[in-house]
């Protein structure tokens, strides 16, 4: 049955053009019928699984050509069962991972590109950050149903009461110096720390995903994004420490809430958290109409914020790529979007859906988020199959740096792992291992 896909993308050269019809992983026909097998993370919102199985069972009842098998895993194993089961070439049919792990994929073989599945007409509607997250190397490995974005949280009452302007948008951003003053009113008030960083979580990809935006608003970066070749010079050169300094001193100052209880915010400790989308619900139901979302601060070269969720991939097989995308794109129809954004909080993938709720609508605090996606403040994680190793340096570095160690040490220190894992590597050739 041909189906409305439009083929391999247009532009390049003859020689471009030749290779991706060669390697297309959709010819718009589906040998039905078909079944495929996919595999979901252990989701942390609530809702998540039941969300998907729903989905499933959508399809399948929908159609009659193709029949998705969802595979129950173990709790707490998903990142070890696909390392393994890649490993092994046993991956399912259509997988999920947190988008930056999609460069690794990519890179060692375990994807096939899926630009030949995507009509224009969905791919203009997509966010940009959603197509620019799932591509690597100039083709697309994946596409998400939603996406993420950062800000600060703020009490407008408290702030108004503190004599501080509220910024209206991206351009109008609080600048670090100006925040540090912010945060020295507050004080002032009677909130002996009046900053939530969510700190509990320093040491993971929270540490990564939260922070390199201060990084890359001060003119750093995580890895010399050129070749991709060295991190040296870019994570621990002068702008990357000078914005992680300025957060060291706002946490030697006191101004950072330990938020040992994960209530910071919530319980009013805090009239100011650094979070990000997933937190829209839960502050507003505990401050009922004194909670909005202002961008983060500007550390030199403007405001900048993190972006990328959970994507999917058709892992490289057998598997008649029509097929999967069938049930892909099925996810990717509006209602389908919004059937999983409504229980975990994210921002839909699409503008057909985002003008369809109102946490996104025009005019309300969530709008932030969304403005930040289209307009290039929101970048991508490192596009780099070393970002493995990026992330868990630059957590460890961030982590010691929060609770006092030297800056510029820890992100030496930093620089040497990441370093040794593009050369343990061969700097990832583009061949792939």
């Amino acid at each position: 049955m041909a189906l409305l896909f439009t083929g391999c993308e247009a532009g390049g050269d003859d020689g471009e053009h030749t290779r991706r019809a060669a390697d297309a992983t959709c010819d718009g026909r589906i040998d039905a019928p078909a079944q495929i097998t996919m595999w979901f993370h252990e989701p942390a919102a609530r809702g998540e699984a039941e969300a998907v199985r729903a989905q499933v069972q959508a399809f399948n009842t929908s159609q009659d050509e193709v029949t998705v098998r969802l595979v129950d895993l173990p709790e707490g194993q998903y990142d070890d069962l696909v390392r393994t089961a890649a490993a092994e070439g046993e991956l399912p049919d259509l997988l999920d991972f947190d988008a930056p792990k999609l460069f690794s994929h990519a890179w060692a073989g375990d994807l096939r590109p899926i630009d030949s599945c995507v009509p224009e007409s969905l791919r203009a509607d997509l966010l940009p950050s959603v197509l620019e997250q799932g591509t690597y190397r100039g083709r697309l490995w994946g596409l998400g149903t939603f996406d993420s974005g950062l800000g600060l949280y703020v009490r407008p009452s408290v702030l108004k009461k503190a004599g501080v302007r509220i910024p209206k948008g991206i351009g109008d951003a609080w600048t670090a110096d100006e925040f540090t003053g912010i945060l020295k009113k507050l004080r002032t008030l009677g909130y002996e720390s009046p900053l939530d960083l969510q700190l509990p979580w320093a040491g993971t990809e929270w540490g990564t995903y939260g922070f390199a935006p201060a990084v890359w608003s001060a003119g750093g970066d995580l890895i010399e994004r050129s070749t991709y070749r060295t991190a040296d010079g870019v994570l621990n050169g002068p702008q990357s420490v000078e914005a992680l300094t300025t957060l060291q001193d706002w946490a030697k100052a006191g101004y950072v809430d330990a938020n040992k209880d994960s209530g910071a915010f919530q319980k009013g400790r805090s009239p100011v958290s650094w979070s990000g989308h997933w937190r829209f619900r839960e502050f507003g139901e505990a401050h009922p109409g004194d909670v909005t979302i202002v961008p983060l601060p500007d550390f030199g070269t403007g405001s900048a914020t993190g972006m990328g969720s959970w994507q999917w991939g058709m892992p490289a097989g057998r598997a008649d790529g029509d097929a999967v995308w069938r049930f892909l794109s099925f996810l990717l129809r509006p209602d389908e979007i919004l059937r999983m954004t409504d229980v975990n909080g994210g921002i839909p993938a699409t503008g057909t859906a985002i003008e369809r709720t109102d946490a996104f609508a025009l005019g309300v605090p969530g709008r932030l988020y969304i403005d930040q996606l289209r307009n290039g403040t929101a970048r991508p994680r490192p596009q780099t199959p070393a970002y493995p190793a990026i992330t868990e340096a630059f957590a460890e570095a961030f982590e010691k740096i929060m609770r006092g160690d030297a800056v510029k040490p820890a992100l030496d220190e930093a620089v040497r792992a990441v370093d040794k894992d593009l050369a343990d590597h061969g700097h990832y050739p583009p061949t792939g291992p």
